[in-house]
């Protein structure tokens, strides 16, 4: 019999969960939480009782044994810059969890609800791949300012999990591949992985790169600056129009992409313009990671939900297929990815990291 996992994904307004007899999976939940609920707690922390029970619940409710679990595996949150890998929750994490050492965000919650599950019984707990993966090189770190690094926050368990699917089903390690990974979904991340690393990606958490469904992407920077001092508007309106109000909000009050792309089949000239504006944008990012990786690309791979999208892929396949072959797997099945992370330790292919 396969290791049995459960797996906790928390977001701002609903708590995903599912349960894995190895990548097999038996059955996932995403539960939803009304704002009145959440609004009761003072820090994303104390709702770690209110999400814990809401779990255990459904899954009494399923008819679900907990003690037949091998593991519990939560999203990685907002943690110190870390390697790649599945780490095993410690104390140390606990509390950068709880402190929210680089901000405070749902997914800290992933990995405290995991340790809070799987301590009731005596099972280990796991994160995997958490936004903050850092393995930039220290070239990409220089932005012009010494003060304002870049630093590296994406989609690190979707692009990870993707590049490690195409490294199955190619038969070459990941570790002796040079990929071009870009992940489209509320948030755009472009990131070079060479020999097993990404050794560059846009900072897609903060909305740098190109634009998205709900993130401004790189923008004219005096602009912004005179912006900021306009006295027009609060920091958080600022950050907003950046993170959250960007985007395909800002110019089409909608951040879903589907919208978008029936807006413009029916040829609404503002979506045409932006659906172009940001296959133009990604493209452009895509050709900066090529040089890069010098020009040496294995593969392109396109993920997360847009990736669903034919005219978007078939759009960037005329501006970028000169680049390298081209590999699409819509989605992020960030669920089946976690478990894939805990299974890759308890099946001894690879050791859990220790977060310091």
């Amino acid at each position: 019999m396969s290791d049995m996992l459960l797996i906790i994904n928390p977001g701002s307004t609903s708590t995903k969960i599912g349960v894995f007899e190895g990548e097999r999976e038996l059955f996932q939940e995403t539960l939803r939480h009304s704002s009145e609920e959440i609004e009761k707690y003072e820090t994303i922390f104390d709702q770690i009782d209110f999400r814990k029970d809401i779990i255990i619940n459904i899954l009494k409710e399923k008819n679900f044994d907990l003690k037949t679990l091998s593991a519990v595996v939560g999203r990685g949150g907002m943690l110190k810059p870390m390697e790649s890998g599945t780490y095993k929750v410690n104390d140390t994490m606990i509390e950068d969890l709880k402190i929210g050492i680089q901000g405070q965000h749902a997914s800290n919650l992933g990995g405290i609800l995991a340790n809070k599950i799987a301590g009731e019984l005596n099972i280990p707990s796991f994160i995997v791949d958490p936004v903050v993966v850092d393995e930039l090189e220290e070239v990409a770190r220089i932005s012009g300012v010494p003060e304002l690094p870049r630093v590296s926050k994406f989609h690190a368990l979707n692009q990870k999990a993707v590049a490690k699917r195409y490294s199955k089903e190619s038969g070459v390690k990941y570790s002796d591949l040079n990929l071009i990974v870009v992940h489209m979904g509320g948030g755009v991340s472009v990131g070079a992985h060479r020999n097993g690393r990404v050794i560059d990606v846009n900072n897609a958490l903060d909305g740098e790169g190109p634009f998205s469904p709900e993130r401004a992407g790189t923008v004219p920077v005096g602009e912004l600056i005179r912006m900021c001092y306009s006295g027009k508007h609060s920091e958080k309106e600022i950050y907003g129009k950046i993170v959250g109000k960007g985007g395909y909000v800002a110019y089409l009050n909608t951040n879903d992409a589907r919208d978008v792309l029936k807006l413009a089949e029916e040829g609404n000239k503002k979506a045409i313009l932006c659906l172009d504006a940001f296959i133009y944008q990604v493209s452009k990012s895509v050709g900066e990671m090529s040089t890069v990786l010098h020009g040496k690309i294995d593969g392109i791979i396109l993920t997360g939900g847009i990736a669903y999208s034919e005219k978007v892929v078939s759009e960037l396949k005329k501006r970028i297929g000169w680049i390298g072959e081209i590999i699409v797997y819509p989605g992020e099945d960030e669920l089946l990815a976690l478990a894939q992370g805990a299974l890759r330790v308890l099946t001894g292919e690879e050791e859990a990291r220790e977060y310091k």
